[in-house]
């Protein structure tokens, strides 16, 4: 049978021949690698996936057995005719492995890196010397690697053999090299972006000198923050901005959480909450053993640390994470073709590389206006001119979001996924695998059925945390924090757990409208100012005995007094007599970290 086969392929034309085995290699090379990447797109369209590929290949056995018969039987005519049609084909499994390939390529690149660069720069004040008798402050925790490992390198390598201090906290370890009880710190490369924002440290990059620096390529700690967390079914998501001016992620764990902003989405009903938590609000953070400061200073410890911090202070898990810088933001919103919001008043803000002058200075009007990436940063980073700081400032972040995320669902061409895909890849960094991204695939569809059908795409339910100021005294001086009031958070998280699933709506069954009144969206926790607050010890300076025992007994805290003339230390000319003159305890300290204080009166 195959010795007449192989005789009656002797006799046809060598051409027709030469072209007939071409195409069934060419069709089956690209059929393979077609199907290879077809099968990768987990969860999309499972069902025409497989009648697709199933297709095509009993296109391929029937292409193979006719077309042999027709180069056989000379039909020259059905033979081009059906060659034709596989070469066709083939060139669309060509196409089609290029461009899945592309979308696979450019998705796989937003998760974390296998590995990152971890430096540690050993600083000293500018005005100060470094010598064999300087001391040296080092972070006690021997896990980390910025502050503990890395510098351990870096003291045999330069053979040091200064004395070494520790410390448990790295603004702690800074304001020790300011207040002089060291003289020199190991941090991270990027300290100048983590502190600058302190008001004590604004000028940190003049006021230091780096005196050594060491960097090593070392397995990203990160990689280890997974989730198995469907995106088929309710779940939370991150997002930090990072601070930096630079291009790409791919170095050091501590970064500055400038923006923090928790969104849980619910994919069945396409409702999202999204909760700004503002920098400067007052938390226990996590990997420092509950120690409390600003939640942004967590950033300093890495991305479980603030991941952590805001399970501890929300009650809900956090499922996924992106990181986005700068730079990400700028590219993200340029390659979208710009976004339309409100902006909420005039202002100047610096550039994306903090230059300074007036011919750097992004200028915005108040009102609905079209902006381009430098000006949605401009208007996403800008806080100072604002009424209440950082917390309009997360207000403006919400809108930055919600306008990035409708005008992501409408740029449905190849071109343009691709485009934005590739501006922003090296910009970002999450722990959703590709697979994870690619789950998504059917609620983006029910999305874009909304947008064509006119419909809203998803529901976004604002959030508003009532803050109040903080100032309070740490060991490592005064900082400006906010506080938060209990029931208003405790409102947010009761939204965001049932948006997930975990807790049951409550029906609201009261109603009242007022036809004169303008509509206002409900913001969830706004007005609610209910919970215990934290309390800070006042300066008694001028108070007179009797205040402070009213005050003592309002608190039910013991105080001690004892009264002192001009040859004590404590005595102040300048104070009454009978009145305070001073306390053993700074104002402004929590009061739930007083075990005893004393209150010095003038005679």
């Amino acid at each position: 049978m195959m010795k007449v086969l192989f005789k009656k392929l002797k006799r046809t034309n060598k051409v027709e021949l030469t072209l007939y085995l071409t195409s069934v290699l060419y069709y089956l090379i690209s059929y393979i690698l077609f199907v290879i990447c077809v099968l990768k797109l987990n969860k999309i369209e499972t069902f025409i996936r497989i009648c697709i590929l199933i297709f095509f290949g009993i296109f391929f056995i029937y292409y193979l057995i006719s077309n042999l018969m027709n180069l056989i039987l000379k039909k020259h005519q059905k033979f081009m005719v059906s060659m034709l049609f596989a070469v066709l084909f083939s060139l669309v499994f060509t196409i089609g492995t290029y461009y899945i390939n592309e979308i696979y390529n450019s998705l796989d690149k937003f998760g974390e890196r296998e590995e990152i660069v971890y430096t540690t720069n050993l600083i000293k004040l500018k005005d100060t010397k470094f010598t064999k008798d300087s001391t040296i402050g080092i972070i006690q925790n021997k896990d980390d690697i910025e502050g503990y490992i890395i510098p351990q390198e870096l003291i045999k390598q330069k053979k040091l053999k200064n004395e070494l201090v520790t410390y448990n906290d790295y603004y702690t370890m800074m304001n020790a090299l300011f207040e002089g009880d060291v003289d020199a710190i190991f941090v991270s490369s990027n300290y100048v972006t983590i502190f600058q924002d302190e008001d004590t440290y604004s000028n940190l990059k003049e006021d230091t000198k780096v005196i050594h620096k060491l960097s090593r390529t070392m397995k990203n700690q990160d990689l280890s923050l997974k989730s198995e967390k469907s995106l088929t079914e309710p779940f939370t998501i991150l997002i930090m901005g990072v601070d930096s001016e630079k291009d790409g992620l791919n170095a050091n764990a501590a970064f500055n959480g400038d923006t923090l902003m928790l969104i849980t989405f619910n994919p069945k009903t396409l409702n999202a909450t999204m909760f700004s938590i503002p920098r400067d609000t007052y938390v226990p953070i996590a990997c420092r053993g509950n120690a409390e400061n600003k939640i942004n200073s967590s950033a300093a410890y890495g991305t479980k640390c603030v991941i952590d911090t805001i399970e501890n202070l929300t009650d809900i898990k956090i499922d996924y994470y992106i990181k986005i810088n700068f730079n990400g933001v700028i590219k993200l919103v340029d390659s979208l073709g710009g976004i339309d919001v409100e902006v909420p008043k005039d202002f100047c803000e610096s550039d994306s590389l903090r230059r300074q002058g007036k011919k750097y200075e992004i200028c915005l009007k108040a009102g609905y206006q079209h902006l381009n990436g430098e000006q949605a940063l401009a208007l996403a980073r800008h806080r100072h001119t604002l009424l209440r700081g950082d917390i309009d400032r997360t207000k403006n972040q919400q809108i930055i979001v919600e306008a990035i995320a409708k005008k992501m669902i409408k740029k449905i061409s190849f071109s343009d996924f691709k485009e934005i895909l590739g501006s922003i890849s090296d910009n970002i960094a999450t722990n959703i695998e590709t697979d994870q991204m690619l789950s998504f695939y059917d609620t983006i569809k029910q999305m874009l059925l909304n947008s064509l059908n006119g419909e809203d795409i998803v529901t976004i339910q604002k959030t508003y945390m009532e803050y109040y100021d903080l100032p309070i005294y740490t060991s490592y001086g005064y900082i400006s924090c906010i506080g938060y009031y209990p029931a208003s958070l405790e409102a947010i998280k009761n939204e965001m757990k049932i948006n997930l699933g975990k807790k049951k709506a409550t029906m609201n069954k009261s109603f009242s409208y007022d036809i004169n009144m303008e509509y206002e969206e409900k913001i969830i926790g706004k007005g609610i100012t209910g919970g215990n607050t934290i309390e800070t010890l006042p300066n008694f300076k001028n108070y007179s005995v009797s205040d402070v025992v009213n005050w003592s007994e309002d608190k039910n805290i013991d105080v001690k007094y004892e009264y002192v003339d001009h040859t004590n230390s404590r005595y102040d000319s300048n104070v009454l007599p009978g009145y305070v003159s001073g306390q053993s305890v700074q104002s402004q300290t929590r009061l739930s970290a007083i075990s005893n204080l004393t209150v010095y009166i003038n005679k």
